[in-house]
């Protein structure tokens, strides 16, 4: 099994920037990629970036690319999601996930961390 603990939300104004992270621990040698999807209040969850375990390919859903960076450590047992230039609508709970990689999107199949709070004020 694998065990996915993230931390690293909070509260920034527009235009700030927060790093969550999201830590693997266990049977990490079985993931095949990793990455984040987002839930605000009243809407669908929805994916976010996604990276390869064992690569360095990188996906982005088209609202963050460029303000968002996906990457491991050098350990590869931790994904950090960089965010700068944020904005409102980036306001949700942060789900990390392990998965499958299909048509440049994470499908989640195998585990989630526990979610962090990220809110951005206006």
């Amino acid at each position: 099994q694998v065990q996915l603990v993230e931390s690293g939300g909070g509260l920034v104004q527009t235009g700030g920037s927060l790093r969550l992270s999201c830590e693997a621990s266990g049977r990490t040698a079985s993931i095949a990629a990793m990455g984040w999807f987002r839930q605000a209040p009243g809407k669908e969850r929805e994916f976010v970036a996604a990276i390869n375990w064992l690569g360095d390919t990188t996906y982005y859903t088209n609202s963050v690319k460029g303000r968002f960076t996906i990457f491991r450590d050098n350990a590869k047992n931790t994904v950090y999601l960089q965010m700068t230039s944020l904005k409102p609508e980036d306001t949700a709970v942060y789900y990390c996930a392990t998965g499958g990689i299909f048509r440049s999107v994470l499908y989640p199949n195998d585990y989630w961390g526990q979610g962090t709070q990220v809110t951005v004020s206006s």
